[in-house]
């Protein structure tokens, strides 16, 4: 009897210390992932200063693991790191904008400046901003995505890394 309860608190402590643990099921609350609904939305969304993970898919069961990949990182990096979900038949333009042929993939989002007009007369009430877009090639897990951010200097949490 005493046996099982050393490897219960054995298997807690794992669970709780060890950052490679994926074992399912995980409760992570309710979901951290934004599902795209407009252009507008995501310009908002950019405009807060997180960077955004965008992921763009089809509603097919072979996406089921990234779905569950997204919402396991959405509720490890939030509120630093968003997760944007776009099914692309329902928004063509947006996705056709990326001119990739293969889905999912899934690009970062991040640092929206100010773009400077260079002298062309533009209409003032029009504010035009440059944002980073980087593809996402790493491992598709939260680990992959920390160490995605890591690589490119991306603040994931409050303390100093």
């Amino acid at each position: 009897m005493e046996d099982s309860s050393f490897l219960n608190k054995l298997m807690l402590d794992l669970r709780s210390t060890c950052k490679y643990y994926t074992g399912y099921p995980k409760d992570l609350g309710p979901s951290k992932v934004i599902h795209f609904t407009s252009e507008r939305e995501f310009v908002q969304l950019l405009h807060q200063g997180h960077p955004v993970v965008v992921a763009f898919t089809i509603k097919c069961n072979l996406t089921k693991p990234l779905d569950k990949v997204l919402e396991e990182a959405a509720a490890e990096f939030d509120p630093h790191v968003k997760f944007l979900r776009v099914e692309c038949p329902k928004y063509p333009g947006f996705c056709i904008t990326r001119q990739k042929t293969e889905y999912p993939f899934i690009e970062m989002f991040h640092s929206p400046e100010q773009a400077t007009n260079q002298g062309k007369a533009v209409d003032p009430n029009i504010t035009k901003y440059s944002v980073r877009v980087l593809p996402f090639n790493n491992d598709l897990s939260p680990y992959g995505f920390r160490e995605f951010f890591k690589h490119y200097g991306i603040r994931t949490s409050d303390r100093s890394e």
